[in-house]
């Protein structure tokens, strides 16, 4: 059992204790239903009584049967309340966990096993919670209780049981690393598809484009093979299991019976005394076939809970922030010899950098991939904590400020915003909650949206599918623009937003993000050094250091990785592709 679930466990421990309570209490039950039962066949069978001489004998027999199955009812809806409760838990902790993490974390992990994990892998957890954790407590309680009884009413049968016993837990042990290494590897296979799977999905159209959508599928149908051979093997096993614990238990009683039969007929015990144990005796193994039976039920639900606590304990790549908010943002945002490494990198993706962004300003910044750009975005956003160095705004330092709050006042646009299932107005809604249709309209004028959305059949009301299906890549920018208006906030950060457009749709659109920069605090992130142009001052950086700063003009006055990156750009037919396709030549100069 992982020690980790069973503090869970402790959390919710009333409840936890009357499941239990419940158990005991239907042990209790079974001796006198055994007691009650061999005292009326004793007094019909050998005393020739008559039906109304033992009437209240049934009368007894019925209520506890009754009572048991009440006592049943119960643990079994107080065993899926308990386990409904810590999943609840579980599964809120884990989402507050991948969404806090940013988007730094989820990179490094496979959305489709981390899916397959919050959804599959909390609901894996409900044999284990409500059926094996609880029926672990009842076989230590159930069985010892009639082990009691049985030895004070005849101590050979006690000791055939006692004897018997060990060879149950003993088999279990050995079947059961058998199936729990099965049972990983299925799991591990079943995270695997689903990471395939979503890859796979989210990249239909492209796979189609190229002609590889067979293929692909091909190779869904090879993993869902293994997949399934898998599970057939963690069921091979399961089956096994149940054949060999009914076997033991039923030799076992075997031995019990043989042994008071033959004392039985040789007068040297009584008939309701034998009659009592026979009955009893299978009652004190069906706890343990019961384990067996969830332990394997549960084993789907131990490994889920492995990756769980493993998410759940995976170092945060953001330290905790503070609390502070400031009453307004006319503030300089301040980088003070700032470094940040990822993890299981040696290299600083940013190192030493020391920069100002001044109230008001626009400033772009350039540079080839991997120089750190998309870095200072994430740093600004609370996705990553500075390894090295300080930011501050104004004088405040942004471990001070409350990153919730602050992230309220940043409009942030990737070169892929991301559009959720459902319709233009909900998506609109997620920068404004309570915005009227005049703020809406006047949102997707100001965006140029609303070009494209007066054609729609429903208008802002039209569906649109997850990561904007149904859309071309103008019009999600132009959505994600349109949210930026609603939101109207001091400072915007952009990463590349126009680097998935041709150059004329490029133009198109900066008309329209030219409006919301105006009057704004701005740090853009620029795919083509005409964006960078069009802002107050650019920072270039290269290998993750700030290498120049300055005014285009300033910057191509003097020799430096700017000028070469406006040459290569100025180059014959490359003004209109973009600034990374431009240094195609110029790699190991950079």
């Amino acid at each position: 059992m992982h020690p980790r679930l069973l503090r869970e466990v402790k959390s919710v421990r009333v409840l936890m204790g009357l499941v239990v309570l419940q158990g005991v209490l239907s042990g209790l039950l079974i001796i006198y239903q055994a007691y009650d039962l061999a005292d009326i066949i004793n007094r019909v069978y050998i005393g020739h009584e008559h039906l109304s001489q033992v009437q209240y004998l049934l009368g007894n027999l019925l209520a506890v049967i009754g009572l048991r199955a009440l006592l049943t009812l119960f643990g079994e809806s107080g065993a899926l309340s308990l386990a409904t409760r810590i999943q609840s838990r579980l599964r809120l902790r884990l989402s507050k966990r991948i969404l806090n993490a940013g988007p730094l974390y989820i990179n490094r992990e496979h959305a489709g096993e981390l899916v397959n994990t919050l959804t599959k892998g909390v609901e894996d957890l409900e044999p284990y919670l409500a059926r094996y954790i609880p029926q672990v407590a009842i076989t230590a309680l159930v069985p010892t209780i009639i082990l009691i009884d049985a030895l004070v009413k005849d101590w050979i049968t006690g000791v055939i049981l006692l004897v018997t016993l060990p060879l149950i837990p003993f088999f279990m042990i050995l079947i059961g690393r058998q199936a729990e290494s099965k049972t990983q590897k299925q799991w591990q296979l079943l995270s695997r598809l689903s990471a395939h799977f979503l890859d796979i999905l989210q990249g239909l159209t492209t796979l189609k484009l190229m002609g590889q959508s067979v293929q692909q599928a091909h190779g869904i149908e090879r993993a869902s093979d293994e997949f399934r051979r898998a599970t057939m093997s963690s069921l091979r096993i399961a089956f096994l299991s149940a054949l060999v614990l009914e076997l033991l238990a039923s030799l076992s009683m075997a031995m019990v019976a043989v042994a008071i039969g033959l004392r039985l007929i040789s007068g040297l015990m009584a008939f309701r005394t034998a009659f009592f144990l026979l009955v009893l005796v299978p009652e004190f193994y069906i706890p343990w076939r019961a384990l067996g039976t969830r332990f394997h039920d549960g084993l789907g639900g131990m490994e889920a809970v492995k990756r769980i606590f493993q998410i759940l304990d995976a170092p945060q790549p953001i330290t905790a922030f503070g609390t502070r908010k400031l009453s307004n943002l006319e503030y300089s945002l301040k980088f003070e010899n700032v470094g940040f490494t990822y993890e299981g990198r040696e290299s600083p993706a940013v190192e030493g950098m020391t920069a100002c962004l001044h109230a008001h300003e626009r400033i772009a910044i350039v540079g080839p991939t991997g120089s750190g750009k998309t870095t200072v975005l994430s740093l600004l956003m609370g996705f990553a904590h500075p390894t090295t160095g300080l930011i501050r705004l104004g004088e405040v330092p942004f471990d001070d400020l409350d990153i919730e709050w602050w992230r309220t006042q940043v409009s942030f646009l990737t070169q892929n915003p991301y559009i959720f299932s459902g319709t233009l107005r909900d998506n609109l809604l997620m920068a404004k909650a309570d915005a009227t249709d005049e703020e809406l309209k006047a949102a997707l004028d100001m965006s140029g949206a609303m070009e494209f959305v007066r054609h729609l059949p429903q208008g802002i009301d039209s569906p649109v599918g997850e990561r904007g299906r149904g859309l071309s890549g103008g019009q999600k920018q132009r959505l994600a623009l349109a949210r930026a208006f609603l939101k109207d906030v001091s400072i915007v950060l952009m990463d590349e937003p126009t680097a998935n457009l041709d150059a004329q749709t490029e133009a198109l659109l900066w008309k329209d993000l030219e409006k919301l920069l105006t009057g704004r605090t701005a740090l853009v992130v620029a795919h083509r050094l005409s964006t960078a142009r069009r802002l107050d001052r650019i920072w270039v950086m290269n290998q993750g250091h700030l290498v120049q700063e300055g005014t285009a003009r300033e910057l191509e006055s003097v020799s430096g990785l700017y000028r070469e990156l406006s040459e290569a750009y100025r180059a014959p037919g490359k003004e209109g592709e973009g600034l990374y396709a431009a240094l195609s030549g110029h790699a190991e100069t950079l």
